[in-house]
Order: structure tokens, then sequence, then C-alpha cells
């Protein structure tokens, strides 16, 4: 093994957890600074940028990095969908429910919200309890089909990088982030905590769909990886209908969805059996045209 091959091997086991650590570090950094926002979008586009290059020099898929033709249609779906109904339902459940249900918490010894807790344990019960309701939505997309037509969008990729990671539909990602907001606000969760969980899932979004060169081991059995999330992407609906979590896999663990196969690489070949149009436009009104079960 020469040098950089041998260098290669190494960083394939340290790139995960040290972009994700860089990424909640900086965003710390910007919450005792008092400007968490600008933060963390600084974060994030140092991460996105760390794995566009990362593609480049040591991809998991050669393959996957030629063009597809979708390079418009995947950016259009993270600003104008993704981007837009993140920040619509943030703006209107962190800033308008939670300071509407957060002094009703406050003012009851018995809230259910452990806020005497420290601020990293009441972040991952946040996240937990956001996963909680994350699988339930994400398997529901999966196995009821009026919900599937949306969800097809973000499945009808045929390869897997960073610039895909936003390609939802509006209708599926205000599902998603309603889900998981809502059980949150409900119960007494504090707006750091929003913010946090919000953060956090950013992170592990766009490094569970970038298309660079790593392993994982045992931190495969406790969060969604890039490995897991490939598999998820199979066409095989026996590995496919797998691996639901956005962030932990603690509920497929617990449900039974839990999936990974450490004899073989997850396929390259990768998409939907029904044919997607390419325009976004059309990819828009594509899961309004007809509800007919066609394959899934």
């Amino acid at each position: 093994m020469t040098l950089f091959p041998r260098l290669r091997y190494y960083l394939s086991y340290l790139l995960w957890p040290f972009l994700l650590g860089l990424g909640i570090t900086i965003t710390a950094i910007g919450f005792a600074k008092g400007q968490e926002i600008l933060f963390f979008n600084m974060a994030y586009a140092l991460v996105i940028i760390s794995l566009l290059v990362l593609e480049r020099l040591m991809p998991h898929e050669r393959v996957w990095n030629e063009p597809d033709g979708q390079t418009g249609a995947n950016i259009a779906h993270t600003i104008l969908n993704k981007g837009f109904v993140q920040g619509l339902v943030s703006f209107a459940g962190v800033v308008g429910l939670t300071h509407l249900l957060t002094p009703m918490s406050e003012a009851s010894d018995g809230g259910l919200w452990p806020r005497t807790w420290p601020l990293w344990g009441q972040v991952m019960l946040g996240l937990m309890a956001a996963e909680f309701m994350l699988y339930w939505k994400h398997r529901l997309a999966h196995e009821w089909y009026p919900l599937w037509r949306f969800h097809a969008i973000h499945h009808s990729v045929t390869r897997l990088w960073v610039v895909n990671t936003g390609r939802f539909h509006f209708v599926d990602s205000l599902t998603g982030v309603l889900s998981a907001m809502t059980i949150l606000i409900l119960l007494g969760a504090p707006v750091e905590v929003v913010v946090w969980v919000s953060a956090v899932t950013a992170f592990i979004g766009v490094l569970t769909h970038c298309n660079v060169e790593m392993r994982f081991g045992v931190i495969s059995r406790a969060f969604n990886t890039p490995e897991l999330h490939r598999w998820h992407h199979s066409q095989d609906l026996r590995e496919g209908n797998k691996n639901y979590g956005e962030n932990l896999v603690l509920w497929d663990q617990i449900f039974g969805t839990y999936f990974r196969d450490e004899t073989r690489r997850p396929p390259i070949d990768i998409g939907i059996p029904e044919p997607m149009p390419a325009p976004f436009l059309q990819q828009l009104i594509w899961p309004f045209k007809t509800f007919k079960k066609q394959g899934k």
C-alpha cells in the first residue's frame, strides 16, 4: 500500500465525523456570539464546498461524477421547494408557535420538556423525538402510494452527490418539516433546541448524499450515513424500503427496517422504475397528474 492510498484509506474513516464536528463546532461558536444563523450558514457552505472537492478527489462511485442533466432541476428543487418550505415553516413554527407555547410550558413545573438538562442532552432528546416523526413520515412516503408520488421526485435521481441533497417536492418537504417541528413544539422544546435539531439535520443530510469514499464501522449502527442511504436508494425494494432515519437509525433498529450488507457494495444503478420528466416545472406537477399505482 503506497502512501497516498494509505492516506486515503485513513481519511475515509475520519471525514464524516470531522466534517460533522466542524459544522457543529462553528455553529456552536455562532450561538456563543449570538449570531447562530450567520455562523450556521458559513459552516454549511464550508461543508458543501469541502464535499464538492472531495467528490472529485476521492469519489465513492466515479460514474456518479458524470453529468445527468439534472443539476438545474436539483438546484431549483433545493432553493424553491426545500429551502422555501423550511424557511417558511421555521419562521411560522419557531418564531410563532414556539413563542406562544414556550411561556405556557415554562409556567408549569410539570412541563414535559426537561429544561434542567444540559443543552447537549436536550438536543439529543430533541433529535430522537423529531426522528420518531421523521421515520414514520418517511416510511409512509414509501409505503402509501399518494405520498410516494411526491417522494419519488427525490428517488428519481440516478446518481447521489451533494447537489441533489435538497431535491424534494415541496409537498414532501412540507410534510417532513411539519412532522418534526410539531412534536418538538408540543413537547415544549426551547427555541435553541429546535434550532440545534434543524442544524444537525442539515449537516447530516448533506453528508448523507455525498459521493465521497467514506468508511463508518460502528457509526452506521447509530447514525444515518452515506453507506446506509445508498442502500435506501436501491431499486430493489427489499433494500430500498429500509433505513428511513434522517439523522439516527434508532427507530429503524427498533422497528426492523435497518439494512446494511457488509459483504457487497450498494448498487450503482439507482432510481425508480417510472419515467420522470427532466424539466423542473414538469416534475412539480408530475405527482398531481395521476395517482394510478404503477409498481410501488
